[in-house]
């Protein structure tokens, strides 16, 4: 198929498709009645798709470094090679056909080439990956089409000023003090209501062209860890080692605010994995991590907005921008090969 095809192709053409050769693979795979079925023996061809949570930004020693592909910022060890590792020690094999997570990737990269940073050059849209035999499709995505990174630079003065983190202020005129506000009435309000319009439709289109590509191919869909907990006082006293604030100069009111988009954004995600033509699976990170938050001390999965990551450019350290850490990599990992364990096994 060309690739002006896989763009093009109308969603009830794909649906119609999708579903054909689905009802023939149910057959062929059908468990005769009285038997359980079981975790494949066989290698099962894998594909890997995201953002920059899936592509584990922060964490060092990057992939493609030297390459357009280096500024993806994908970890070496991001969470779908530890899921591979641990699902090996339990002789299922995932067969990484590709990992083509990336930092930046909005939702709609997933059908439609991604410009780089700086220039750098772009890449071929992630659907490409997929195969006619994929078996799995699992990734993130859905926090940059909301704009995350304009909500928190709406909310800090510290993060308005140049740095790698995309995008501008949702509204630059107004004062990142007043961010709460701003997102609860008015124009930030209409705002956000449509980017979370954006998003559920980009991702209704996301999981239904993995469908029509990839037939076979067990769709997961991962969502985000916890940036903020429920008891917002955490959040004013610095981690172990750290003396800027887990949120840097994000007021402690907007804190509540901050978690409720990012509450709306978890339940968006659920809706769409469990409204996919087919059904696709979703992994509840939000739900399970409340506990590993960025104001969690020494116990946090997520690094702080301004606090050093693993990686250097320019001989600079680069903060996390609220990214999970090694601990909240793992906490990734541990659920989302649980989660394909119970696909597989279902």
């Amino acid at each position: 198929m060309s690739s002006a095809m896989r763009k093009t192709t109308t969603p009830r053409a794909r649906r119609l498709v999708a579903a054909t050769i689905a009802f023939g693979s149910c057959l062929a795979l059908a468990v005769p009645a009285g038997g359980a079925a079981a975790a494949p023996a066989d290698p099962l061809p894998t594909v890997f798709f995201g953002d920059s949570y899936t592509a584990n930004f922060g964490i060092a020693p990057v992939n493609n470094q030297g390459s357009e592909r280096g500024w993806c910022f994908q970890a070496t060890d991001n969470y779908p090679a530890v899921v591979t590792r641990s699902l090996a020690d339990k002789s299922i094999t995932l067969e990484v056909q590709s990992d083509v997570s990336c930092g930046g990737a909005l939702a709609r990269h997933f059908w439609d080439k991604q410009e780089l940073p700086f220039g750098a050059g772009t890449l071929p849209a992630q659907q490409d990956a997929l195969k006619q035999d994929t078996q799995l499709a699992v990734g993130s995505m859905g926090g940059n089409t909301l704009g995350f990174n304009r909500i928190l630079k709406q909310c800090s003065d510290e993060l308005r000023k140049p740095s790698l983190l995309p995008g501008d202020p949702v509204d630059g005129d107004e004062p990142a003090a007043k961010c709460g506000e701003f997102f609860e009435t008015g124009d930030g309000k209409s705002w956000l209501d449509g980017q979370f319009e954006q998003v559920a439709g980009d991702l209704e289109e996301l999981l239904d062209r993995i469908g029509y590509f990839a037939p076979a191919a067990k769709r997961v869909l991962v969502g985000y860890p916890r940036l903020v907990p429920a008891d917002t006082t955490k959040c004013q006293t610095a981690a172990p080692g750290q003396t800027q604030l887990p949120f840097a100069d994000v007021s402690q009111d907007a804190l509540p605010v901050l978690d409720q988009i990012q509450k709306r954004l978890n339940d968006v995600m659920k809706k769409a994995a469990t409204d996919a033509d087919g059904g696709a699976d979703f992994v509840d990170l939000y739900a399970s991590t409340g506990a590993n938050t960025a104001c969690d001390g020494a116990d946090r999965g997520i690094g702080g907005l301004l606090e050093e990551s693993q990686l250097e450019l320019l001989d600079t350290k680069i903060p996390w921008y609220a990214h999970p850490n090694a601990k909240g990599r793992d906490i990734q990992a541990k659920q989302v090969a649980t989660k394909i364990e119970e696909v597989l096994n279902r």
